[in-house]
């Protein structure tokens, strides 16, 4: 699935369906949803804030686990914290290091920047940089890693538990880059890499905890 997904934001990427999505959605004097307080106010700074409680909730849950919390190994709890943390600095990581602007700082959409690949690694656009990938859709998407670990587990009811976490998740993170791209502030495409990044880093953080319970569980040959 991950590579179908793949495939597909690569030929959206080829196509060049972000500039003309972003067309439709502004023009020379800019977008006109960038500042609509449900878009700007609730889906960009709520949400934000919201996705910050859940971080930390999820960090005390890992250490003075509450509830259903309590019946989860205490290294899964620390699998979802660290895989949710390493996905929001892998985006992030990435963005710091990206060139490539907004589509609201275009010249079209009245801003100062020219359109450059997100893939022209080292070539600037004439504006402020650091827009790829999505950041406010990691919001979301970071927290794959919470669906994960019941996604993997042998028991159906888990695995149920596991793909409605997913579906929410992913739900979520579409409806926060469906925001920015509304807004301006992101191409449709910045929203799928971020899916997948996040995805890409919750799968090898889940690897790496399975492999290390492995490893603990096996006997000393002592």
């Amino acid at each position: 699935l991950w590579l179908a997904c793949l495939g597909l934001t690569l030929a959206w990427d080829a196509s060049g369906a972000d500039i003309r999505v972003m067309a439709w959605l502004g023009d020379a004097q800019g977008f006109a949803l960038v500042d609509h307080w449900w878009l700007s106010t609730v889906g960009h700074d709520g949400a934000k804030r919201l996705a910050v409680v859940t971080y930390l909730g999820l960090i005390w849950m890992a250490f003075r686990p509450m509830g259903f919390w309590r019946q989860m190994p205490r290294l899964q709890r620390i699998e979802i914290v660290v895989g949710i943390t390493l996905s929001l600095l892998v985006v992030t990581a990435i963005k710091r290091v990206s060139m490539t602007s907004c589509p609201w700082e275009l010249e079209a959409f009245g801003g100062v920047a020219t359109y450059v690949s997100h893939w022209a690694w080292g070539v600037t656009d004439g504006g402020s940089g650091h827009c790829f990938p999505g950041g406010h859709a990691s919001s979301a998407l970071a927290f794959l890693a919470l669906s994960l670990p019941w996604l993997a587990s042998t028991q159906p009811h888990e695995r149920r538990t596991g793909q409605k976490l997913l579906v929410v998740i992913l739900v979520l993170g579409l409806v926060l880059g469906a925001i920015q791209t509304l807004r301006g502030a992101h191409y449709p495409s910045h929203t799928a890499w971020t899916a997948l990044i996040c995805a890409a880093t919750t799968w090898a953080n889940h690897v790496f905890w399975t492999w290390w319970d492995m490893r603990r569980q096996r006997p000393s040959k002592c």
